[in-house]
């Protein structure tokens, strides 16, 4: 047997690369699942670190970009990081950054009393988040393909279901006036020991040096990686993904805020609101796989924009609060499947995946870094449910654009695909 022919055999074919894919598709929902928690936890307890810090509307706008500049700058490096060392060992280094950055920002919130180390701590936690956000989707991305099932929602529920969590401990944290440093401490070491204990069951994605049945591709490079932004499919999915990511982010950063200073009520009921959108956000997700199994992506994600312009209509201009949390329910329906149907789509092709899905999330995650200041300023000048109407433009954006995210070609369902999920 030639050497070249050893080598052929040992690599993984298709049924070796999808053995282990259910403990795989498992650590992947906890991974997702400890990313909401922290993110929910701080969206939650703004009206707090507003408090805290006496900051006005916009000053929060201001504190909140910190998490989108440290966001963008880990986007622009992900895919280079996950094309080299592979998503394991970029989540490992990023996730756990990211964590103990956001415990530095919540004690220079609560103790210190300092906006510049708040402003730090929350740079380097959104840049450790998005790092983390891109190996975790494209290690998704793989582990679709090694199934056979398009599960992207499912593991964006999975995400969905920690802002839950996160949300839901954070309205009891405020009954209870547990203080934001000690708070935050807590959900940052459980969330590292889950990750710990989940990232031992990932699997390498399909290396860029061959793929699943041993055919070999050529090793990509800085140059091939950049030349993604060059393809028009990637820019119109990146606006899909922003225009959802906006939908989506802005809950994260006004929601409990607008319903505090916008309807009136305490600081607790606007996190419990907030805890409702990501609910139905979580439902949305877990109904998307069998929408999107009988209907397709684009038809979809009209639907789910049509659904979230919607429930922002009734969120801004009607203030009675059971319509509000319909409204809200709406609105986190809407924005459920936008962003993790982007991340499919990108990663259509496996050997490109790293580059597309780090091209596709940095357009997205311009949402992140000039939502919060934008709309803190039209909240300045308007109000902050009358700013929440830029939110309403790009949700229809995306649903103008979706016809970008159309499937190349069915994914085949099989026998294993079925026994796996």
């Amino acid at each position: 047997m030639s050497e070249r022919t050893t080598r052929a055999s040992a690599r993984p074919t298709a049924a070796v690369y999808a053995q282990g894919s259910k403990a795989w598709r498992n650590a992947l929902f906890v991974i997702f699942a400890s990313c909401g928690v922290p993110m929910a936890s701080i969206a939650a307890r703004i009206p707090s670190i507003s408090n805290a810090l006496s900051l006005t509307t916009g000053e929060v706008g201001l504190l909140l970009a910190g998490i989108a500049v440290g966001s963008v700058v880990g986007l622009l490096a992900a895919g280079h990081l996950v094309a080299i060392f592979g998503s394991r060992r970029t989540i490992l280094v990023a996730f756990v950054t990211a964590a103990l950055a956001l415990t530095v920002a919540s004690f220079g919130i609560a103790v210190l009393g300092s906006f510049p180390l708040s402003f730090a701590g929350l740079i380097v936690f959104g840049s450790g988040f998005a790092t983390t956000d891109v190996a975790m989707n494209v290690s998704g991305a793989a582990n679709e393909r090694a199934i056979g099932r398009s599960i992207m929602p499912i593991f964006h529920a999975f995400f969905s279901f920690g802002t839950i969590i996160g949300a839901g401990a954070a309205a009891l944290a405020e009954r209870l006036h547990v203080p934001l440093e000690l708070h935050m401490s807590i959900v940052s070491a459980v969330a590292i020991v889950a990750v710990l204990i989940a990232l031992r069951y990932l699997r390498p994605e399909a290396p860029d040096t061959h793929d699943a049945d041993g055919v070999e591709h050529p090793k990509t490079t800085f140059a091939s990686r950049l030349a993604i932004w060059k393809e028009p499919r990637t820019i119109l999915i990146g606006l899909i993904v922003l225009g959802m990511a906006f939908t989506e982010g802005s809950s994260n950063d006004w929601l409990s805020y607008a319903m505090v200073h916008g309807h009136g009520t305490d600081h607790a009921t606007g996190a419990v609101v907030y805890s409702v959108f990501v609910a139905a956000m979580t439902v949305g997700r877990f109904s998307g796989v069998k929408l999107l199994d009988t209907f397709g992506r684009v038809p979809v994600l009209r639907g789910t924009a049509i659904l979230a312009a919607v429930g922002l209509l009734l969120f801004i201009f009607v203030d009675v609060f059971w319509i509000d949390v319909v409204g809200a329910v709406f609105w986190g329906i809407g924005a459920s499947l936008g962003f993790p149907v982007g991340m499919s789509a990108a990663a259509d092709d496996p050997q490109k995946a790293a580059a597309r899905v780090s091209a596709v999330a940095t357009i997205g995650y311009v949402a992140f870094l000039v939502g919060p200041p934008l709309i803190g300023f039209l909240g300045n000048e308007f109000g902050i449910l009358h700013g929440l109407l830029l939110v309403l433009g790009l949700a229809a954006l995306a649903g103008l654009v979706s016809f970008a995210a159309r499937e190349p070609k069915p994914m085949p369902v099989g026998g294993d695909a079925a026994k796996a999920t």
